[in-house]
C-alpha cells in the first residue's frame, strides 16, 4: 500500500524508534453489518468510518491509524463483500479484493449473535486463496450473547477455518461497544506486522481528506430512520468549505455546502420530511459532528438532489467519487 513521504525532519524524529519497531497494514473484512467499523473506531481510540445498522454503510478503504511504542497499525476498514446488484456493488467488491492483496494482516470479523452463514462461508473460501498473509478470525459483538452462545461460535469458527483451508492465527472474541479485549486484538495483530519504521506521522489518526470525512458524516446521520431501501441510494458530496469572510479572529465560522443525491424523484419527501424537519435534523446531527472532527462552529448547507439511477451509471459514479 503506498504510504506518504515525509521530510527529513520527520525522517530524523523516527531515528530512534526501537530496533524490533513494527508497523504495516491490516484489514476487517466480513459480510455487511458485521461489526467492522465500530471494531476500527474503537482501536483507533476516535472516529474515522461512519457507523449504521444498515448494511453496506462502508464505501470506500478508510484508514485508521494505531500508534503504540512498539508499533504503528494501519487499519483499513473495507465495504463488506456481497453479492452485487448493481455496478457500485461491483465496484466496492473490487475495493475489498484489492485491500486484501496490499495488506499485511486480514481479520475476518463474524458476529458472535448470529450464526456463520453461507455469506461468511463465501468469504472465507475467498480468503483462503490468498496463501501468504496470515488471518485472524475476530468474533465480535460478544457483548450481544452469553457465555455459552460465544463458547458455541468460537467451536463454529475453528470449524469454519478447518472446513475452507484457513489456518487461524488467531480467534478473538471481542465487543467494541463494550471495550473487551480490543486492546487484546492489537496486541496480536501487531507481531503478524513486518518489522519497519512508522509510516505515519506521530498523531495522525487517518489519512481521510477532511472533505471525504464530512460527507461521510452527512451521510451517516441521513441513514438514521430512514426506510431500509433507501441508504444505498444516498450519496454525498462537499461542493464547498470556505471560512466564512469578515468574522473576528476569535469568531471563526466555516461554511459548508454539501449535496445530497438520491435516485429517484420520489425519495426527496423521505430525506427532506414534512417541511423540511428530517433535513434539519440531519443537518443538526451532522454538524455537531463535524464541529467536533474540526474544532471550529459549523455553518451547515444541504441541499438534496437527484442523479437518477446513480448507483448503475458509470459517469455519475465517477461524478459522485466511485
Amino acid at each position: 500500500m503506498s504510504t506518504p513521504e515525509f521530510p527529513d525532519s520527520l525522517a530524523d524524529a523516527f531515528a530512534d524508534v526501537p530496533d524490533d519497531y513494527r508497523s504495516g497494514f491490516a484489514c476487517f473484512v466480513g459480510r455487511p453489518n458485521a461489526g467492522k467499523s465500530t471494531l476500527t473506531n474503537a482501536l483507533v481510540g476516535t472516529k474515522v468510518a461512519i457507523t449504521s445498522n444498515r448494511p453496506q454503510t462502508t464505501r470506500h478503504s478508510v484508514r485508521g491509524i494505531v500508534h503504540r511504542p512498539d508499533a504503528q497499525l494501519v487499519l483499513v476498514d473495507t465495504p463488506g463483500l456481497h453479492k452485487p446488484r448493481t455496478l457500485l456493488g461491483q465496484r466496492l467488491n473490487d475495493v475489498v479484493r484489492t485491500t486484501w492483496a496490499e495488506v499485511d494482516v486480514i481479520g475476518i470479523c463474524l458476529p458472535a449473535n448470529e450464526k456463520i452463514g453461507p455469506g461468511d462461508r463465501f468469504i472465507a473460501r475467498e480468503l483462503a486463496g490468498i496463501h501468504r498473509t496470515p488471518k485472524i478470525a475476530v468474533v465480535t459483538k460478544t457483548d450481544l450473547v452469553t457465555s455459552e452462545a460465544l463458547v458455541e461460535q468460537l467451536i463454529a469458527v475453528d470449524q469454519l477455518g478447518k472446513e475452507v483451508g484457513i489456518e487461524w492465527a488467531q480467534i478473538v472474541p471481542v465487543s467494541a461497544v463494550a471495550d473487551r479485549q480490543v486492546s487484546l486484538l492489537a496486541d496480536l495483530l501487531v507481531p503478524l506486522l513486518p518489522e519497519g519504521p512508522p509510516l505515519y506521522p506521530e498523531g495522525d489518526l487517518t489519512d481521510e481528506p477532511e472533505q471525504v470525512m464530512i460527507a461521510e458524516l452527512i451521510r451517516e446521520a441521513a441513514l438514521e430512520g430512514v426506510r431500509d431501501e433507501l441508504p444505498h441510494s444516498i450519496a454525498v458530496v462537499v461542493e464547498e468549505m470556505l471560512p466564512r469572510e469578515d468574522r473576528p479572529a476569535d469568531r471563526p465560522l466555516l461554511d459548508i455546502h454539501a449535496n445530497l443525491f438520491i435516485e429517484r424523484t420520489s425519495q426527496k419527501g423521505i430525506v427532506i420530511g414534512p417541511k423540511g424537519q428530517r433535513l434539519r435534523e440531519v443537518g443538526t446531527k451532522a454538524r455537531k459532528q463535524i464541529e467536533a472532527l474540526l474544532g471550529t462552529p459549523v455553518f451547515l448547507d444541504l441541499h438534496v438532489k437527484v442523479a437518477k439511477d446513480w448507483q448503475r451509471d458509470p459517469k455519475q459514479l465517477r461524478r459522485l467519487g466511485f
